[in-house]
């Protein structure tokens, strides 16, 4: 079955880990790749990964304990969340408010815009588009100075 024409694609799934390099390490024996990596504005780390072949991607995630988001980590929390691209995202989001779904998280980073809700049992599904075209900012008109001309001595 084919997915619904600008619904949502999913991407990957985010992990949440304890060491970046150590899981890095075992996921890179398992055949993984390192596709991107980035720092997130509240001070945690993701590692995009890949396995050749496959558009699916795993994200790792790593929140320091001054991170907002930061939760000790026990069995069965490691799930962060399920990234889903969707190619109109303005569409999407005003698809979620009129379903009564509560936006928990919205923010641009970059050329990202991202919007976060939980499912029934928790789960952090996370929505991303293109970010909307910043408004270029006006500019203030000045009138510029009047240019006067002089004549100096000896010049005709």
């Amino acid at each position: 079955m084919a997915p619904a024409r600008g619904g949502p694609q999913l991407l990957y799934t985010g992990i949440r880990v304890r060491d970046i390099p150590r899981s890095l390490r075992f996921y890179r024996s398992l055949g993984f790749r390192e596709k991107f990596r980035g720092k997130m504005e509240h001070g945690g780390v993701y590692v995009h990964l890949v396995y050749p072949g496959y558009a699916h991607r795993l994200e790792l995630n790593y929140y320091p304990r001054s991170n907002p988001y930061y939760e000790p980590i026990r069995p069965g929390t490691e799930l962060d969340h399920i990234g889903f691209y969707v190619p109109d995202l303005a569409r999407w989001l005003s698809l979620l408010r009129r379903r009564h779904i509560p936006l928990r998280l919205t923010f641009d980073e970059g050329r990202q815009r991202i919007a976060y809700v939980r499912d029934p049992d928790g789960i952090w599904l996370e929505f991303f588009g293109t970010a909307p075209a910043k408004e270029p900012v006006a500019r203030r008109r000045t009138r510029a100075p009047r240019r006067t001309r002089s004549r100096r001595k000896g010049r005709k």
